[in-house]
């Protein structure tokens, strides 16, 4: 794909905004009470086959809204980092005498949306979905997203109404990768004409809410199921429809016209009006972390130290944040400070062009021989926050001390594709780095699956193909660890050694934005890149 340039910041941050150009749809223009109509930051709707694509954002709004997982996020709060909770499993253990397995006890008497009750064989064949490539109901795109979520399981299997699962080798963190698989029902696929095409048409789960429509690129629209087993979930709103709207200034549009009550990420010179107008802007710190992934391999920039701490010297975190309307906390590392995964980095992530300078010098780069290279954007999605003027902005502090960066601006989906094939492929195009919000909820997500030497795709998300004995040894540390406190202060020198070798460029953690109508009451937004819309309701 040739690249793209950046639109100009002011057209971006400045301009007139945007005419909605949402798809015609009575249901939108009146407005129905209970009806809870939301604009995502996607191009498309995610995949509605309980293992969605389209990361965190399809997690949120086509994961756990029609399915549940073994185990959950706790999304009741919004005042501590979510926890987890039990789910479709009651309890899960590690086996005392194989560190490698684990047990999760079935919950009983959940009912699927089809009045079917979850028996302990839907949970192998949900696994199976993604894991057992001969079987006649494997589907690739549930698999190629378990590839990056749970690299390390090897079996799984059944006992009664207990299930089990054993990994390569001992993994602390699997319970945290299992909130991704939604279970799903076999006998809806064999009536879906063991077809996973047409099973997402009218899929089947236990989640609070029922899929009734679901067309990719318009809209997903669901009802309530009142018949949830957990009471605390069953949805206050009649209807939940999902509406992909990629351009920020159409959300904001879309949002002051009524055709929509909810949007995601609204651009940061909208958000004072939209308060004055009476709307709703809610925010919140998550654990999230907004960098560009570089490459490691032969041949990439980045493979120099020098280089990698002098793009973070360039960068002007404050005015980011100035520029993002405070809606940005400046970056540290992958983790904020108050996280126990911190530790005590010695490099610091100061504004420093003249350092950046000399160290780039010293790498052999200077005014008349800038380092040049490309590196992969999207225009929008999940976590993003707001792409394109916030890589202009870096490409500008780059420039500034001696690195000349070209774009090539993707759809989100097509940059999840990039990230998940690897640096090999994305540098056969001339990109040696991917700028990508990462979650950094739980361990695994946070770093192993992001460094791990053993993690490089398709097995894991270790885009860069990253690899350092060290580093390898505190993460298998990690994965050992099954006490809490003790893999804590592993991660803590896992992450001092990420942020003192300059591994990602560190730009900032997203507090989060949403624009809301009064109308929307009950929402809690919590620290999670998961949230709960079941107490939502519309007055």
């Amino acid at each position: 794909m040739i690249a793209t340039p950046l639109i100009p910041r002011r057209a971006l941050l400045g301009g007139a905004l945007a005419a909605a150009a949402l798809p015609p749809d009575p249901a939108l223009a009146q407005a129905p009470s209970g009806t809870l109509r939301v604009g995502m930051t996607l191009a498309a709707i995610p995949l509605s086959n309980g293992f969605p694509d389209q990361g965190g954002e399809g997690q949120r709004f086509l994961g756990i809204t029609g399915f549940n997982a073994l185990c959950e996020w706790d999304l009741t709060r919004s005042d501590r980092p979510a926890p987890l909770k039990p789910g479709l499993a009651t309890r899960w253990d590690p086996d005392p005498g194989n560190p490698r397995r684990w047990w999760f006890t079935i919950r009983e008497g959940v009912r699927f949306h089809d009045g079917k009750l979850l028996e302990t064989e839907d949970v192998v064949f949900s696994f199976d979905r993604a894991f057992k490539r001969d079987a006649p109901w494997f589907d690739q795109r549930a698999s190629a997203q378990a590839g990056t979520r749970l690299p390390t399981v090897a079996a799984y299997g059944q006992d009664g109404r207990r299930f089990w699962i054993e990994t390569t080798y001992p993994d602390s963190t699997l319970p945290f990768g299992l909130t991704f698989l939604g279970i799903v029902h076999r006998a809806a696929w064999e009536n879906a004409g063991r077809s996973w095409d047409r099973f997402m048409e009218k899929p089947v789960g236990t989640g609070p809410f029922r899929i009734e429509s679901w067309s990719i690129r318009e809209r997903c629209v669901m009802t309530r199921f009142a018949e949830h087993w957990d009471a605390s979930r069953i949805p206050r709103c009649e209807r939940l429809v999902l509406l992909p709207l990629p351009d920020a200034n159409t959300r904001v549009a879309a949002l002051r016209s009524g055709q929509v009550d909810w949007i995601e990420a609204p651009p940061p010179d909208a958000l004072a009006s939209l308060r004055a107008a009476g709307f709703q802007v809610i925010t919140n710190q998550y654990p999230h972390n907004w960098t560009w992934h570089f490459s490691m391999l032969e041949g990439s920039p980045w493979r120099d130290l020098r280089v990698r701490q002098a793009a973070n010297l360039a960068v002007d975190r404050t005015g980011m944040r100035t520029m993002l309307a405070d809606t940005m906390l400046e970056a540290t590392g992958l983790v904020t400070p108050d996280s126990p995964w911190y530790g005590s980095p010695s490099f610091k992530l100061a504004h420093d062009p003249a350092q950046a300078r000399r160290l780039l010098a010293q790498a052999g780069f200077g005014p008349r021989n800038p380092l040049r290279t490309r590196v992969a954007i999207s225009a929008s999605g999940s976590g993003q926050m707001q792409p394109l003027p916030m890589n202009e902005f870096v490409q500008q502090n780059l420039r500034e001390v001696g690195i000349e960066v070209e774009f090539e601006v993707v759809e989100w989906n097509a940059l999840l594709v990039i990230r998940r094939e690897g640096a090999p492929k994305a540098q056969q195009r001339g990109i040696t780095a991917v700028n990508i919000s990462y979650a950094a909820a739980d361990p695994f997500s946070a770093f192993m699956r992001l460094l791990k030497g053993d993690m490089i795709p398709p097995l894991g998300g270790n885009f860069g193909h990253y690899s350092e004995a060290d580093m390898d040894a505190l993460m298998e540390q990690a994965f050992n660890a099954f006490d809490a406190e003790q893999r804590d202060a592993i991660l803590a020198k896992v992450h001092t050694e990420v942020v003192d070798r300059a591994l990602f460029l560190f730009v900032g953690h997203d507090l989060n934005p949403r624009a809301m109508s009064r109308r929307v009451r009950g929402f809690v937004q919590a620290r999670s890149w998961s949230q709960d819309l079941t107490p939502v309701s519309l007055s």
